[in-house]
């Protein structure tokens, strides 16, 4: 609900701020004194159009600040956290309108700057106005049918509703996919069959590629040390090779030893020592060589496997670490060739259950709508006459959509259509002409409606124009009526109208420093009295017209039983 109101330099406001109670508040006052400015400056902060001719004479710029104290789960917080914006540290939810002398607007939610649409789109949950401005709420035709369901009980079957729409939608999607993919299958039959096969002689595995990658490059690497052992195999062997030399040497001097053998024994031994030393060199080489380390056939085979890998990715436009995943593609789409009609029928299957559970619920609930539409086109009928109305007629149009017009409201239109007086065509609410007889009857339709919207600010203007005696009395009655659970504000002319406000506030216009200002007093007591007795005597009051107002003061504050007894 509306907690506090701040103008600064608005037309003929200088500067108000006013602490917003709950229940019924009643603004009273002489015409010209600016009870109209309170609603236009409502308007402003609610997202209408700003101008410059709005900011008081000698003031750089005008403002105006709501501030609310809202639940949690309140739509108003849902479209902040859709904007992006975060909570005032106390909790409220506070909404600025600001135009400078030149005409341009500024919009502020919790201090931080917003479009005004979105300013607008947030006071739409916040206000709900009926009179001479534009109205917010009731005359919003996508509001009817949540409404209508809040008052036939339905709201916890039509989320339900929303479950089941949202699961037949799903089951018709996934048979639509599936359904082209058999068809783009069917397309491509031999192309899929010829690459799944493919794929599997090749029979890729994950990591495969990466793995060959690093294995190719260590044997790359080996390749170096196969060239030098092969070098130093050569060295060694080859007939300019040391052990060859070595034994050719070893030769010449065993011949030579026949003559000086005690001479040539020691260098004999060295010679014969290093020969086998060289030998066995000669071994280790060969066995390196043949080692699986440093075999070049596993670098061959490598680098083959890699290239087929690399090969198939280009072909199938992919990368080789995503061949295993392309190959169960493949092979799912082989399988659906060889099976769809058995998996579409299941799919099929799953779809037809779920539409006829939806089906079924929407059914219920659009009987239930047609059933509570009646109810309440009835009882505003029994609201009007009291009210000055009994010419008045609501009906509720639903039309019946069919299912693929639906949604996860069900199969339900609904517009509120009213027709004023005899021979007039029934038109949308937001299409009525406003003033008086239209502030009434929005006042039966939210009293017929009423629940605890505690969250909501009614207000009314206009609502006891042209009327008087039990017809302002009933009106008052209603009001107060709905103010119970809802905060209700009411600019009234109508003494009883201004006797049932659980708050009374008097607008008056007054002259500072040679310039017309508008001011608000809470009125109590004596003062109520005497403005009510102003509201039923005019300029001069009486003590009849006292008398009078005391009375209205009592008779509303009395219990309705006392008020029967009474009578």
């Amino acid at each position: 609900m509306l907690t506090q109101l701040s103008i600064r330099s608005f037309l003929l406001i200088d500067r108000l701020d006013i602490d917003v109670p709950p229940g019924l508040l009643v603004l009273s006052g002489e015409t010209g004194t600016g009870k109209s400015i309170l609603l236009d400056s409502l308007a402003l902060a609610l997202g209408a159009r700003g101008e410059a001719n709005r900011v008081r004479p000698g003031a750089d710029q005008a403002s105006v600040s709501l501030s609310f104290s809202l639940p949690d789960n309140h739509p108003a917080r849902a479209a902040l956290d859709g904007l992006g914006l975060a909570d005032d540290p106390s909790g409220a939810l506070i909404l600025r309108r600001v135009i400078g002398k030149d005409g341009r607007t500024r919009a502020f939610i919790n201090d931080q700057p917003v479009a005004v649409h979105a300013l607008k789109r947030a006071g739409d949950t916040l206000f709900d106005i009926h009179g001479q401005f534009e109205t917010h709420g009731l005359l919003n035709r996508e509001t009817h049918l949540a409404l209508l369901d809040r008052f036939a009980g339905l709201e916890a079957s039509v989320t339900e509703l929303g479950e089941l729409f949202t699961g037949w939608r799903a089951a018709r999607t996934a048979l639509e996919a599936a359904q082209d993919d058999v068809q783009s299958a069917a397309r491509r039959a031999e192309d899929i069959r010829a690459a799944r096969d493919e794929l599997e002689k090749l029979a890729p595995r994950d990591g495969e590629a990466q793995e060959l990658a690093g294995r190719r490059a260590r044997l790359q690497q080996k390749e170096r040390v196969i060239e030098a052992l092969q070098a130093a195999q050569a060295g060694l062997r080859q007939e300019e090779g040391a052990l060859v030399k070595t034994g050719t040497v070893r030769r010449i001097l065993t011949r030579a030893a026949e003559k000086a053998p005690e001479l040539l024994h020691s260098v004999l031994d060295t010679l014969s020592h290093a020969e086998d030393q060289l030998a066995e060199a000669v071994n280790a080489l060969e066995s390196l060589l043949h080692k699986d380390d440093f075999d070049a056939a596993a670098l061959e085979a490598a680098e083959e496997r890699l290239f087929a890998l690399r090969a198939a990715g280009r072909k199938y436009q992919c990368t080789p670490e995503d061949l295993p995943e392309l190959l169960e593609k493949f092979r799912a789409e082989a399988r659906l060739l060889e099976d769809n009609s058995a998996s579409l029928q299941k799919l099929e299957e799953r779809r037809d259950l779920a539409f006829k559970a939806w089906q079924a619920k929407a059914e219920f609930i659009h009987a239930a709508r047609e059933k509570a539409a009646k109810k309440l086109e009835s009882a505003v009928a029994k609201e009007l006459p009291p009210l000055k109305l009994e010419n008045a007629r609501l009906a509720i149009d639903l039309e019946k959509l069919a299912p693929d017009h639906a949604n996860a409201d069900g199969m339900t239109r609904i517009g509120f259509t009213v027709s004023m007086n005899p021979g007039m065509a029934q038109a949308p609410l937001h299409k009525t002409a406003s003033g008086g007889e239209l502030a009434r009857f929005m006042l039966a339709l939210r009293l017929c409606l009423s629940a605890d919207e505690s969250a909501t600010t009614l207000v009314f203007d206009e609502v006891d124009s042209g009327i008087g005696g039990a017809t302002a009395h009933a009106v008052g009655e209603r009001l107060s009526k709905l103010a119970k659970n809802t905060q209700t504000l009411v600019i009234t002319h109508s003494p009883q109208v201004a006797a049932r406000g659980d708050h009374h506030w008097r607008v008056e216009k007054t002259v500072q420093d040679g310039a017309a200002a508008t001011k608000v007093t809470a009125l109590s007591g004596v003062a109520r009295q005497e403005e009510i007795a102003r509201m039923l005597a005019g300029n001069v009051v009486t003590d009849a017209a006292r008398a009078a107002a005391r009375h209205l003061l009592e008779g509303a504050s009395m219990p309705s039983a006392k008020k029967r007894k009474a009578s």
